[in-house]
């Protein structure tokens, strides 16, 4: 079975070569955004080392007992290390129960595997802890973490692990895929690509998830429409999102990213920059509001939701932050018809 990672092939090679040779590392590190296809490429990795009937070196079946479990993450050779339930970050105590079971010999297979997904959220003691089993590795244990970026990692985390780059495709070849691949059409395909920025991975889970265009659509039109209000309505707007009160961290977590992305929109449309747009369907109302705006007002804009992103996960109060960022929004009139 071949990998099928688009956009990644140079990655696809590297590992072929790791998996089916002696060049084989004890710990890799794979980086990029979410949605790029990080965890997808360690699964594959897994799956070739593991795989009890390849079809040939550095490929996998993926019917075997050992690809079926671990493509499903139930594999008894795989260790999973995540944020615990009502956590945001890795602890300590993770790691180490982590050390006590790759001690241990492969139960079933030819390897441990630990896939350390999204470390940069472990804590500075979690990271420390795991040095130990990068300075001291056992044959047969392999670490797979992934990250979103390396300036979050200990840089002796990131010496001792092969680094594993993985950007975006370009949006001509994302839209290409999900209309070959996926068989979308051109003009949802085109969506897609956009908005994920050429994150294959993000653009399947928007295609697969059904109602995700319609409520995106709907989170876009209200914050248009508070644009030229009274303070008074955008606040309104905030207590929505703010109720209940237990969903609001997750309402506000949906409907952040998709304020920077038109923020971001106006900021490339005012600067000039030749970069493609994110929000395609909504590109009249970008030019719209970036013909009020100076360059700087508008990388203020970016900034501040970017910054209000990382307080969100800090566990900042849903409505306030909410409410703080609109109090900076400009206020301009925006026809929420005039793409169509």
């Amino acid at each position: 079975m071949e990998w099928q990672l688009h956009g990644h092939e140079w990655a696809v090679s590297l590992l072929k070569t790791h998996a089916s040779g002696d060049k084989r590392r004890h710990a890799y590190l794979l980086v990029g955004p979410e949605g790029v296809g990080r965890r997808t490429l360690a699964l594959r990795f897994a799956q070739a080392l593991l795989c009890s009937n390849p079809p040939e070196p550095a490929r996998f079946c993926g019917t075997c007992r050992h690809c079926r479990q671990l493509q499903s993450m139930q594999h008894p050779d795989l260790s999973l290390l995540v944020p615990e339930e009502g956590h945001k970050d890795i602890l300590i105590d993770q790691v180490r129960e982590l050390q006590h079971s790759l001690a241990l010999s492969p139960y079933s297979a030819k390897f441990r595997i630990a896939l350390l997904l999204d470390f940069q959220r472990a804590t500075n003691q979690a990271m420390n802890a795991l040095l130990k089993t990068l300075e001291e590795p056992q044959d047969k244990v392999i670490l797979l973490l992934t990250a979103n970026n390396l300036e979050s990692l200990l840089p002796t985390i990131v010496s001792r692990c092969e680094v594993i780059r993985m950007r975006p495709a370009s949006i001509a070849s994302t839209r290409s895929f999900l209309e070959i691949e996926k068989g979308l059409s051109g003009e949802q395909a085109n969506l897609l690509a956009h908005l994920s920025g050429g994150r294959v991975g993000a653009a399947i889970h928007m295609a697969e998830d059904s109602a995700y265009l319609s409520r995106r659509r709907e989170n876009m039109l209200a914050f248009l429409a508070v644009l030229p209000a009274p303070r008074y309505q955008r606040f309104q707007l905030a207590e929505k999102i703010a109720k209940p009160y237990d969903k609001a961290r997750v309402k506000l977590g949906e409907v952040l990213p998709l304020w920077l992305s038109f923020w971001r929109d106006v900021f490339i449309r005012v600067s000039e920059a030749e970069l493609p747009l994110v929000n395609i369907d909504f590109e009249a109302q970008v030019s719209k509001v970036a013909a009020n705006l100076d360059v700087l007002p508008a990388r203020q804009l970016v900034v501040i939701h970017e910054k209000a992103i990382k307080e969100l996960d800090l566990y900042a109060n849903p409505r306030l932050l909410a409410e703080t960022l609109m109090l900076q929004w400009p206020f301009v009139s925006v026809p929420l018809l005039l793409s169509e």
